[in-house]
């Protein structure tokens, strides 16, 4: 779902420098970077962009632009936050582009829609789910890491497609019928990664979870 140079017109990855530009200058200003003070946390910041550089690398694919990944941007939102999310992300994404693997044309155009985007996503499910229903850890894991990674998943892949037929890359019959399906089976793998990581981190380490909070969701339950 990376796109690579030359795929799209220039004037909308020069529109998508500008976008991407001005969400990465704010998360960095609203970031909590004092949380990476702890160095117990930030060896988990560099740690999740790590690990997410070796995920991102490890990609399928039928034609330019039609590659398949799993994100762990939900991970991210749910360990982090989204400002550190959107930051980490960035991270991510200039590391695989360093690397060959995404082009450099491209980068703002794949930062909002594999970073941004997911991230977004991933935050409102949380929001929403954390003020309409019960503070309860089987809500906190299914909803948000299994159902809410899902959901991420599922809308950049529709959002790819249908960049990718406004720019009339390919033929929308064609994206429908060998692109977009692949996505909800990406979309369960998404959910089964975020769900088993953040189901591990909250039991283990309750502490590296900026959403999580065991006196709300644990105790008295």
């Amino acid at each position: 779902m990376n796109f690579p140079d030359g795929l799209l017109p220039s004037s909308w990855q020069w529109i998508a420098h500008v976008l991407f530009a001005a969400v990465l200058a704010w998360s960095v200003r609203a970031a909590p970077w004092r949380r990476l003070r702890d160095n117990e946390l930030l060896h988990l910041f560099l740690g999740t962009c790590v690990g997410l550089m070796l995920i991102w690398s490890i990609k399928t694919g039928i034609k330019p632009g039609l590659n398949f990944h799993l994100l762990g941007a939900t991970i991210f939102t749910l360990l982090f936050g989204p400002w550190l999310a959107i930051a980490g992300l960035g991270i991510v994404l200039l590391g695989v582009t360093f690397y060959g693997l995404s082009g450099w044309e491209s980068f703002s155009v794949n930062g909002l829609l594999m970073g941004v985007l997911p991230v977004t996503v991933s935050h409102f499910i949380y929001r929403l789910v954390d003020s309409r229903l019960p503070n309860h850890f089987f809500v906190y894991i299914f909803l948000n890491a299994f159902v809410g990674a899902a959901i991420a998943m599922a809308l950049t892949g529709l959002s790819a497609t249908g960049l990718l037929v406004l720019a009339d890359v390919y033929k929308a019959e064609y994206l429908t019928s060998n692109y977009l399906p692949y996505f909800l089976l990406m979309g369960w793998s998404e959910a089964l990664l975020s769900g088993m990581m953040m189901t591990l981190v909250v039991v283990y380490r309750p502490q590296w979870a900026a959403t999580f909070d065991d006196a709300r969701y644990l105790r008295n339950k």
